[in-house]
């Protein structure tokens, strides 16, 4: 799964490759989590063990992208 998350002021998004036993409810419930805590720490492990980390007041959005391989390819 990947998440990318946009942060405030910035124009690059961070992507985040997760492993393949993350879902969506736990990146939004890290999420939530990090926002209620006042100056809490969003952050993520990726799928190599490294962990990312954003202060939770600057993230702007978050895109969570299941990677069900329902991506399209070709020429359509």
């Amino acid at each position: 799964m990947d998440v990318r998350i946009g942060v405030v002021n910035t124009a690059k998004e961070l992507t985040v490759e997760l492993g393949d036993d993350a879902d969506a409810a736990s990146v939004h419930a890290a999420l939530a989590a990090a926002l209620a805590d006042e100056g809490g720490v969003f952050s993520l492990v990726d799928a190599r063990g490294r962990t990312v980390a954003v202060p939770a007041d600057k993230v702007a959005y978050i895109d969570v992208d299941p990677g069900d391989g329902s991506k399209p390819f070709g020429f359509s």
